[in-house]
């Protein structure tokens, strides 16, 4: 009898895989506010050069009007809209002249914005942008900070996996929300550009624990017939994250509020998580079955079921003797390229999963490209991701694993191709592409995640996550950059 038998005794499905999924279903949604935050947080507005003619209250003629104050302070760009990087050494009053061409004034009479920018606070009061000066030459510092973060989980996918073995899954999971909590919180005190790359790093750092020890704690106190369910309900409520962030973004406008809100949920998350038990399967291993069996019987009981009352720890060991020897056995990555059939397999999911990544975390990364109305369009990529998330448990009914995930994939591409071969004048049918390619990116990425745990044994299969978590952060790191 295996550990899923077990599970049985302790009824199977009920009110605790009821209530633990509902306690997971609180990270989850606040996760996506964290990844995605730097799409608001981080926003450029539009920006000039600060002048003195229009900036310097007591240098402003008093007879003339703002636009002809920018006329002569700022040149224009190739759109003939303000200049965003230069400014004119001198005011160049014969623009004012209505027959002054372009040929009016030379790149020799501008500068850089030698004295700061003033930035649109029309849609932002405040981004990230805006408080460093991230643009112009230190525009490519902003792509940095999101790499940085990707670089967090990165790290924490390797970290947090030999902790929670050592030290458990469940204060594994309760300090990593307390450490995203503190790390995201003080983000909004950090005095310079590089204390806030930090400080994201080690939020990301302990989100990728978050990851790590909720998923293995659902998937090891659910049966085997419930985890597609229950990994589709858990994947709605990540979407339903990413829909709410763009309401949650509209209201709050200032970055450091917007940072406060997607942060401080998970010190209220850190304490409810303490109710959770630990995972039964992993006491077994470290040799704790007295304190496998009280887990145990501490689900049956809130499930209703009194048949984990026979249960002893002598048929707790001899249940799960094979799983105990197997579990002991050193397993790698390199287990996946012995034998032919996992060599050709690892191979073809490594080339769709990176595939998969770098697309959807392309398309999600930037907003700003897509449209003028970014919070729209968050709220629009979550329902969509959450509507193809909801309709994979359902295709999966009619269809096969890889008929689904090729036709989603695919589809996603077309949709994606689309889009770039759109004009960039046409913006609704731009976002409508986006929007096709978000929601096959919903069912392919659901598809990927219960295909590839079936198509491994279970010996290698934790050798398979952890390769698969570790190619995404890189992929997304490189994404980012």
């Amino acid at each position: 009898m295996a550990f899923s038998k077990l599970l049985e005794q302790a009824g199977g499905v009920g009110l605790f895989q009821t209530l633990q999924v509902l306690t997971f279903i609180l990270p989850c949604l606040m996760i996506p506010s964290q990844m995605l935050l730097e799409n608001f947080s981080a926003a450029i507005p539009g920006h000039r050069c600060w002048t003195h003619m229009l900036d310097n209250g007591s240098a402003v003629p008093t007879n003339m009007t703002p636009k002809a104050l920018l006329t002569i302070s700022i040149p224009p760009d190739s759109n003939q809209g303000p200049h965003q990087c230069r400014r004119f050494r001198q005011p160049q009053w014969q623009l004012l002249d209505p027959n002054a061409t372009a040929t009016s004034w030379s790149e020799a009479d501008t500068e850089p914005c030698v004295d700061g920018w003033v930035y649109d606070r029309s849609v932002f009061t405040s981004t990230i942008v805006a408080k460093w000066d991230l643009v112009c030459s230190s525009q490519g510092l902003k792509p940095l900070s999101q790499s940085i973060f990707m670089s967090g989980i990165l790290v924490g996918s390797f970290i947090w996996g030999l902790l929670s073995y050592r030290f458990g899954r469940k204060p594994m999971l309760s300090w990593c929300c307390l450490q995203l909590a503190v790390a995201g919180t003080s983000t909004i005190f950090a005095p310079t550009f590089v204390i806030y790359c930090g400080l994201r790093f080690v939020a990301a750092f302990g989100m990728a624990g978050i990851f790590l020890s909720s998923l293995t704690l659902m998937v090891e106190w659910t049966t085997t017939s419930r985890r597609a369910v229950t990994m589709t309900v858990v994947g709605c409520a990540f979407s339903a994250g990413q829909a709410a962030l763009g309401g949650l973004a509209f209201a709050l406008r200032d970055w450091r509020t917007l940072q406060l809100a997607a942060s401080v949920p998970f010190f209220a998350i850190s304490l409810i998580s303490w109710w959770l038990p630990e995972s039964a399967r992993w006491l077994i291993i470290k040799g704790k079955p007295d304190q496998a069996l009280q887990e145990l019987r501490k689900v049956a009981r809130i499930n209703g079921h009194k048949e984990a009352k026979n249960l002893t720890i002598e048929v707790l060991m001899s249940s799960v003797k094979e799983e105990v020897a197997s579990a002991k056995e050193p397993r790698s990555v390199l287990d996946l390229f012995c034998m032919p059939v996992l060599r050709w397999r690892s191979c073809a999911m490594l080339v769709v999963n990176f595939s998969l990544l770098i697309s959807y975390y392309g398309l999600v990364f930037d907003l700003q490209s897509l449209g003028r109305d970014i919070f729209l369009l968050q709220a629009l990529f979550g329902a969509v991701d959450f509507l193809g998330r909801a309709t994979t448990a359902l295709l999966l009914s009619f269809l096969g694993r890889r008929t689904i995930q090729a036709g989603s994939q695919a589809m996603a591409g077309f949709a994606i191709l689309a889009n770039m071969l759109v004009p960039q004048d046409l913006q609704t049918l731009r976002v409508v592409f986006a929007v096709l390619g978000k929601g096959c990116f919903g069912i392919s990425l659901t598809c990927l995640t219960i295909y590839k745990a079936e198509l491994f044994p279970t010996p290698v299969r934790k050798s398979t996550a952890a390769q698969g978590n570790r190619q995404e952060a890189v992929t997304v790191e490189s994404t980012s950059l």
